[in-house]
């Protein structure tokens, strides 16, 4: 099976936020926000695995800043890492200030994903090629994490 860059499967979504989406205060839902990330991590893995894939888990969330009514949602999607026949997908989301362009750093969320194969059963992905420094530390940050939660299973 051939190698894929991190590149191949980089997902860039745009997405306003709309009076629907939002509290009373006009603060977004973080299930909404949750959504558009798993929405974002399954198209990186699609991209990646070019087979159906579903989410396993959403290995940590941050949600560092409050995104408002009217903001631009900018999500960003790679994947970290492949092993076997799942995949760590990482997605960062910005709030732009439409009047002025500003942009915040507002959720960052790992995802791991599982490829699935015409049954409906696990199926191996291709390797992801780490083409520089940064691929090949993301690879083996993504690894431990995987390693930490494999031995937290029971």
């Amino acid at each position: 099976m051939e190698g894929r860059s991190p590149r191949d499967s980089i997902v860039e979504m745009t997405e306003i936020v709309l009076p629907e989406d939002s509290n009373p205060r006009g603060a977004i839902f973080g299930g909404r926000v949750l959504a558009l990330v798993d929405k974002c991590a399954a198209v990186a893995a699609l991209r990646h695995a070019r087979t159906e894939v579903t989410t396993v888990s959403f290995d940590s969330v941050e949600f560092r800043h409050t995104v408002r009514v009217g903001n631009i949602l900018l999500l960003h999607g790679r994947l970290n890492a492949a092993f076997g026949s799942s995949m760590e997908i990482e997605v960062e989301v910005m709030a732009e200030d439409p009047a002025t362009g500003a942009r915040t750093l507002t959720t960052r969320a790992l995802v791991t994903m599982v490829a699935l194969g015409p049954d409906g059963r696990p199926t191996k992905v291709p390797p992801l090629l780490a083409l520089d420094e940064e691929d090949r530390k993301r690879a083996q940050e993504a690894g431990a994490r995987r390693a930490r939660r494999l031995a937290e299973r029971p």
